[in-house]
């Protein structure tokens, strides 16, 4: 380890300050661009030791478990709010344009749908039990160090409200100093908890779980390592006015306004479609809105996601036929001929996003397509063999939902 004085050049895609010398990149977790830091460097990692200037797009954290200073944040849930909010949704839409035009693509990006705090309505903790509590919180960043939260800016209300319900579930569970994790969901009828990574329960202490949790408020559904341990309430979700009941730990977008910001621009998009088929579509996050105007085939390759869309299609009124499929679009897209009776497709796959399904598409004669990304980067691949194919990119949008992290969300639309 060395210390030395370096000036921050640039932020990088995971919102590190970045750094120039003779030896390459340095990136500094927690810096600015234009501040001149000392730093303690491991090869090419520099932790701050203090800030000769700060930048003027600094500002103090809004919690203090990112940090006291804002300089070297203990929990590892954030990494970005020691940054203005202004130049913190330009960093992100930039983060769209930057992937966009590494494929050689430059169509106008609009200004970024923002986040703002209290809207996570999903959020993943880690858990562990220690000699004197049960810790429940966040990893620091580059450690299995957890960092016990008491309060958390970006989570909903209803989740921080019910901290020591989900700890003293935790502290049920718990057969071991060993970590685990708890995703949590906050539904309509109240708190989804997810438990995983913890070792099998004898009987008694399924039933000591099971009566901690029936004594708890405001919670739906436990379950542990995809086992249902008792369900207070059938958890639900709203897609549009469709009460849809998700599975346990399934995905769910993380925030509401995100969600429906995403939903209105397919929704926009779609116009008088009259057949649409949305690709990877959980358990109906856009199905079941665009069933109100089209008939829709919903193909997702998650069994349980699939029966929950179609359940909630069937016993809702005034929605146009809802087909669904279970199909690994990874493994099996649906092929150009498959995609003949269609005139729009929507798609909203994982992180490693749709290649080889875009591949067909833009052999296909479908007229519009919304393509939902959590990953700028394989959006914009995705983007380039779909224009490749003669589509035109009529509109992008960033949004956030992962409020001062990096992430970024975006909703392209084209036309054939």
């Amino acid at each position: 380890m060395s210390t030395e004085t370096v000036t921050i050049e640039k932020l990088g895609t995971q919102g590190d300050g970045i750094a120039s010398d003779a030896g390459g990149p340095v990136y500094v977790p927690f810096s600015l661009p234009g501040e001149t830091v000392a730093i303690a460097r491991v090869k090419s990692h520099g932790t701050i030791m203090s800030i000769a200037a700060p930048s003027p797009d600094r500002q103090e954290p809004p919690c203090r478990h990112f940090g006291p200073d804002g300089i070297n944040g203990t929990c590892g849930g954030c990494t970005l709010q020691h940054l203005a909010d202004g130049p913190y949704r330009a960093f992100k839409r930039q983060l769209v344009i930057d992937a966009l035009k590494s494929k050689g693509l430059t169509p106008e990006v609009g200004e970024i749908v923002p986040a703002h705090p209290g809207e996570r309505r999903r959020v993943v903790f880690a858990a562990r039990r220690t000699e004197k509590d049960m810790l429940i919180g966040f990893n620091q960043a580059e450690s299995h160090h957890i960092v016990a939260i008491e309060e958390c800016p970006i989570s909903s209300p209803g989740i921080v409200a019910r901290l020591p319900a989900i700890k003293a579930i935790a502290a049920s569970l718990a057969t071991s100093a060993e970590a685990f994790r708890i995703a949590v969901l906050e539904t309509l009828s109240g708190l989804d908890v997810a438990v995983d990574e913890i070792k099998k329960l004898s009987d008694p202490q399924r039933r000591k779980a099971i009566e901690t949790v029936l004594a708890l408020r405001g919670i739906a559904r436990v379950t542990v390592n995809g086992e249902i341990l008792v369900e207070p309430s059938k958890p639900l979700l709203d897609f549009g006015g469709v009460s849809v009941s998700p599975p346990s730990g399934g995905f769910a977008q993380a925030t509401k306004p995100a969600e429906e910001a995403m939903a209105e621009l397919a929704l926009a998009h779609a116009g008088k479609a009259k057949r649409i088929a949305d690709l990877f579509a959980g358990a109906g996050t856009f199905s079941l809105r665009l069933a109100r105007i089209g008939r829709v085939h919903a193909v997702e390759a998650e069994a349980k996601a699939l029966a929950a869309l179609d359940q909630a299609a069937r016993k809702t009124q005034g929605l146009k036929p809802v087909t669904v499929e279970r199909r690994d679009l990874f493994r099996r897209p649906l092929m150009t001929q498959e995609l003949k009776p269609y005139d729009m497709v929507v798609f909203d796959p994982p992180r490693a996003g749709a290649e080889f399904q875009c591949k067909e598409l833009a052999r296909s004669a479908v007229k519009k397509i919304a393509a939902v990304s959590c990953n700028p980067l394989t959006l914009a691949r995705d983007l380039a063999i779909l224009v490749e194919g003669g589509y035109r990119i009529t509109g992008v949008t960033p949004i956030d939902q992962f409020l001062w992290t990096s992430h970024v969300e975006v909703v392209a639309t084209l036309e054939k």
